[in-house]
């Protein structure tokens, strides 16, 4: 006869509360090992989000015109925010500046800028040998021929010297200087130094920007007064037509405005020339950047490539171009560069510099009695002394110093404090709002790609039926090892 045998556990409810929150504590610490718990949804992320309205937009609760109401506004506020923002993003784009001008002030003491004086003509036709016009004919406009009138093709001369023919051919400031005076003290031609440009010889007065000529006072009579004989006679054909008679008694007087110190923005906001940019190689004569010295290197180096040659005013060690190929090249060269900001050299203004405001006066130099004086004196007719006779005043109009300094009307701080405003105002939110936002989102994607990648299960395997709560006693759970959580028991 079969014997049944019945056995019956009973648990006090005392014990049966560790035991189910033990079995708990063990599937949790199993479907954490399975993997990362499902994203919140929208509703959840709502309600605990910071950004205002949202959670009353899209939190959990019924569906009904409340809502929809926050959704308008949220949405309302959402939309007024990005105008806001891209208002002031485009303002910000534009890279708007002002300029801020110091007030003026007194300078007791001011450096008195370099001053060149060149002679429109380029060679005197009294010292130009047979050579030298057999060479020059076409910088003259002279025909090719000697003295005894014999032409070009049965003259036979070397190589001409540019450098040689210039310095004896230019005029000669000792010649041409009669008087000279800086701030009431003489001067001499030996207070100029001979510079070269493309108008041939000159001459500049303060040239040393290392031991440059203070001026300690303002007005006609504190800066620098000279006579200038420009030796009219000695000009070529071609200038004698055209050139401006400094006769008829009229001498410039030129007063120099207070030099502002200027400062520029460089990119984005303007188009100076910063210290901090890449420096250029040095150019002999320059110290440091300018604009005269940036269009003389572009310019040397295009007569190079052209010309295979530099011009005698160009620094170097370069051969120096002849004179057929002055006319034929060079002068060519330098007439198609042009200039302005359009041309290939063109050169930024540097982010910080000294402009002088130049204002040139007429007056009637000289008088009747001073004419017939300095006709005695250098043994002149009156005549002579009218039309060639110049007298030169450059002096300062007063001694102020001005600053005007360009800056950002419109910074990046400006920027982010009215976008931190605007923000605020439209949807109560910060920068760690937007991190929330953007942390949800990563979030839900994460999990949406490795659901694409690895397929709707990506642990090890899926719980059928329901998971734990479908397993039967007296089995094991599928995933668990023997004797684990659900452990055989048999009586």
């Amino acid at each position: 006869m079969p014997i049944e045998i019945v056995c019956k556990i009973k648990f006090a409810e005392e014990d049966a509360k560790p035991k189910e929150k033990e079995a708990g504590d063990e599937q949790s610490l199993l479907g954490a090992a399975r993997g990362a718990a499902a994203p919140r949804d929208l509703a959840t992320f709502a309600s605990t989000s910071t950004l205002h309205g949202l959670g009353r937009a899209c939190g959990p609760g019924p569906h009904g015109l409340r809502r929809t109401l926050w959704a308008l506004a949220l949405l309302t506020s959402l939309a007024a925010f990005l105008y806001q923002a891209a208002g002031l993003a485009r303002g910000y784009l534009t890279r708007p500046h002002l300029v801020a001008m110091d007030p003026a002030a007194p300078a007791p003491v001011a450096g008195f800028p370099a001053v060149p004086l060149c002679n429109i003509n380029r060679f005197r036709h009294s010292a130009l040998s047979d050579a030298d016009i057999f060479h020059l004919a076409n910088l003259t406009g002279l025909p090719p021929k000697d003295r005894d009138g014999h032409r070009a093709a049965g003259l036979r001369y070397p190589e001409p010297d540019m450098v040689d023919i210039l310095n004896r051919t230019g005029h000669q400031l000792a010649d041409m200087l009669k008087s000279c005076n800086f701030s009431g003290h003489h001067c001499s031609a030996s207070n100029f130094s001979v510079v070269y440009t493309r108008y041939g010889k000159c001459y500049t007065f303060n040239a040393d920007p290392q031991s440059s000529l203070p001026s300690r006072a303002g007005g006609m009579g504190s800066g620098l007064e000279i006579m200038l004989d420009i030796q009219q006679e000695e000009y070529l054909p071609i200038w004698r037509e055209t050139s401006i008679q400094a006769g008829k008694g009229q001498g410039p007087v030129w007063g120099l405005g207070s030099g502002p110190s200027l400062t520029y923005l460089p990119q984005p906001w303007g188009n100076c020339r910063a210290e901090s940019e890449l420096r250029e190689p040095e150019l002999q004569g320059y110290s440091a950047y300018s604009v005269s010295a940036c269009r003389l290197r572009c310019e040397k180096e295009a007569v190079l490539q052209r010309c295979h040659c530099r011009m005698v005013h160009m620094p170097g060690n370069e051969t120096i171009c002849p004179p057929n190929i002055y006319i034929e090249c060079a002068d060519h060269t330098l007439d198609s560069l042009g200039g302005g900001s359009e041309g290939p050299c063109f050169c930024p203004t540097p982010c910080n510099l000294t402009r002088y405001g130049k204002e040139i006066s007429m007056v009637r130099i000289p008088n009747r009695g001073s004419a017939r004086y300095l006709a005695r004196k250098y043994n002149r007719n009156e005549t002579y002394i009218r039309e060639n006779f110049l007298v030169l005043d450059v002096f300062f109009e007063a001694l102020t110093s001005e600053a005007m300094e360009q800056r950002a009307a419109y910074g990046l701080s400006a920027l982010l404090g009215d976008l931190g405003g605007q923000m605020g105002l439209f949807i109560g939110a910060s920068i760690l709002t937007l991190l929330e936002i953007l942390d949800y989102i990563y979030e839900v994607s994460w999990d949406r790609l490795k659901r694409v990648w690895l397929g709707p299960c990506p642990s090890r395997g899926c719980a059928e039926g329901g998971g734990a709560s479908s397993l039967l006693p007296n089995h094991h759970h599928p995933l668990g090892p023997p004797g684990g959580l659900f452990e055989d028991f048999a009586c």
